[in-house]
């Protein structure tokens, strides 16, 4: 049965468990130097560790039908944090690019149980405030990525690259501890049933197809900032840190972004609210590009706010128009959101390798701003 009242406690719960997951897979980027150094990568090869992480997302409306059919979403977000923490915490301990591929391989697996069913446990404790519930959410996700960098480099300087597995203990206390509380709550309230990817996708496809081309567009964006930022950084300054920093910052803003993003779109509309974060995000990128001291320090700020603060709302527009099958509409939005992420990572390595970093996050802003008019397609189905 679903509640319309909104459930802090477990709705903080989940978005806990979020930053916990996510402050593992945020630990790639802060240390892709070392990596670029250690296995003598090309900025290609750095790019396709994040797309092979995301392949596994494919697999994402399989996954929720699984979930919404065996009601097994508690398992899936209690044994995900472990999961994932085990890889990512040896991707300093090898010395083979093609095992690191596999290690991130498997933690994208993981990364696909997690994703998929959480955010339906957040719609269902959230009642009728779902952006203010996706906010909270993303803000867990959002937060461990500004906290990952330096978490990051902490965990390296301390425990030396040959330790760094010793990490992966915060993720395992985790899962006992979600295996106390929220498998009993959320036992509940599972329900077996059948349903299928099309009954999903019928449900959804009117506001799905716009929202693919948003995120196709929007995922330059995102992808260059996220994974490229900290080797910009880096090579500008000479200095791990200071790129960690950046990230951090980036991410710091992000968190505000995705904190007050869902919560605006409760009270003044999703699109408007995806209008004015998707147009000044391709020119707070460029200025970033082209400014230097406390500029550019502010135009990463304002880039870090807007390129995140989309994902809250787009998810309360799925779950909103979710009725039959939640997850495995939401697999649906998530393979659509990782595969768009992962081809753009890799696309924006090769323009890196090709026309400079610089160029690299010019032409992903550029290409963010072909996400207006799908924009405007979702206002007319919307309404």
């Amino acid at each position: 049965m679903k509640t319309q009242k909104f459930q802090t406690g477990r709705v903080t719960l989940i978005a806990f468990s979020h930053f916990i997951h996510d402050i593992y897979t945020s630990c790639l980027a802060p240390l892709l130097p070392l990596i670029i150094e250690k296995l003598s990568l090309t900025l290609s090869q750095a790019g396709l560790l994040s797309t092979i992480m995301q392949i596994p997302a494919l697999f994402n409306p399989f996954i929720g039908l699984f979930a919404d059919n065996k009601g097994l979403a508690r398992w899936l977000v209690i044994l995900a944090p472990t999961l994932t923490a085990i890889p990512m915490s040896l991707i300093l301990s090898v010395s083979s690019y093609y095992l690191l591929l596999v290690l991130l391989f498997m933690a994208g697996i993981s990364v696909a149980l997690y994703h998929v069913p959480s955010p339906v446990l957040i719609a269902k404790y959230s009642g009728a405030r779902k952006g203010r519930g996706m906010s909270l959410f993303m803000t867990g996700g959002e937060s461990a990525r500004a906290a990952g960098p330096m978490f990051a480099i902490a965990a390296v300087s301390f425990l030396g690259a040959n330790h760094f597995y010793f990490i992966m203990s915060f993720a395992i206390l985790t899962s006992i501890l979600l295996y106390f509380t929220l498998e009993k709550e959320e036992e509940k309230t599972s329900i077996k049933k059948s349903g299928s990817l099309k009954t999903a996708f019928h449900e959804i496809k009117h506001v799905l197809i716009p929202l693919a081309g948003i995120l196709s567009a929007r995922a330059f964006m995102h992808a260059s900032m996220g994974i490229f930022i900290t080797v910009y950084v880096e090579r500008q300054t000479n200095s791990l840190w200071l790129g960690g920093a950046a990230l951090t910052l980036y991410e710091v803003f992000g968190v505000l972004g995705v904190l007050s993003a869902g919560t605006f779109s409760d009270w003044i509309g999703r699109q408007r609210v995806l209008f004015w974060v998707l147009i000044i995000a391709p020119f707070a990128i460029v200025g970033f590009i082209f400014s230097t001291g406390v500029l550019q320090i502010i135009m990463l700020a304002i880039t870090g706010f807007t390129v995140l603060s989309t994902t809250p709302v787009m998810l309360a527009i799925i779950q909103e128009n979710a009725k039959v099958n939640p997850s495995a509409a939401n697999g649906l939005f998530m393979m659509t959101s990782f595969a768009a992420r992962a081809i753009a990572v890799f696309i924006a390595g090769i323009i890196g390798d090709i026309a400079g970093l610089e160029n690299m996050f010019i032409i992903s802003a550029f290409i963010g701003l072909f996400a207006i008019p799908f924009l405007l397609q979702l206002k007319n189905r919307l309404n």
